[in-house]
């Protein structure tokens, strides 16, 4: 640890060399210390002991910008929180940090940082909506709604999830005392739109096959 003034003084050689040796310990350990060089420069690199922290001297040479953290323990560097990212013509991008739980609530920033998941879930919260959107309709035979439907043919099954039109109202019989197999008998009348079908039927049997179906449009 050393610094200097960077200025080497007309005096004696032995004087001169100590002088010279001393700058040049201070470039090589970053003019590091636990207080700044009494002499500063514009751009000038100084290690502050005292905090950990690299820090560059302003252009203007009146201020000490923090460039990182160097943790002695870790043997690592560390990057500073809430420190900017910029494009190459200096504008904000982004931020290497934290916002303010509020500001995640509000919806509406535009700065990508990090953020902790306690705050994505107080976002979600904050903008869910206050009451539900969607209304159950209730009119028979309308999209949204569920029905016992048939397709009118006995060599007709039925796959789960597959959508079917042209079905008929249904009502169920047991096709033996032990409900071995149910059927639905398509004896109702015939409902319109496309439906999906929530269960199964395989093909056989002598009657209409059916299941509860969704109707979807």
């Amino acid at each position: 640890m050393s610094q200097n003034d960077l200025v080497i003084a007309n005096q004696t050689f032995p004087a001169t060399r100590a002088d010279i040796n001393n700058a040049l310990q201070s470039l090589g350990s970053t003019n590091s210390g636990a207080t700044e060089p009494s002499t500063t420069y514009a751009n000038m690199m100084w290690y502050d002991t005292s905090s950990n922290i690299l820090k560059m001297r302003a252009e203007a040479n009146d201020d000490w910008i923090n460039v990182g953290y160097f943790d002695q323990s870790a043997d690592a560097f560390r990057i500073l929180d809430d420190t900017q990212v910029v494009n190459t013509s200096g504008t904000q991008t982004g931020l290497l940090g934290d916002q303010s739980t509020s500001v995640w609530q509000s919806g509406t920033g535009t700065t990508e940082s990090l953020v902790s998941p306690a705050k994505i879930k107080a976002s979600v919260i904050a903008n869910a909506p206050t009451s539900p959107t969607y209304t159950q309709p209730t009119s028979t035979g309308t999209v949204g709604t569920y029905a016992w439907l048939a397709r009118n043919s006995n060599a007709a099954g039925i796959s789960a999830g597959g959508s079917y039109s042209g079905l008929v109202y249904a009502g169920v019989s047991a096709q033996n005392a032990y409900i071995y197999n149910t059927a639905l008998n398509a004896g109702g009348g015939g409902v319109s739109g496309t439906w999906r079908a929530m269960g199964s039927s395989v093909i056989g049997g002598d009657a209409s096959k059916g299941t509860l179906f969704l109707r979807i449009s």
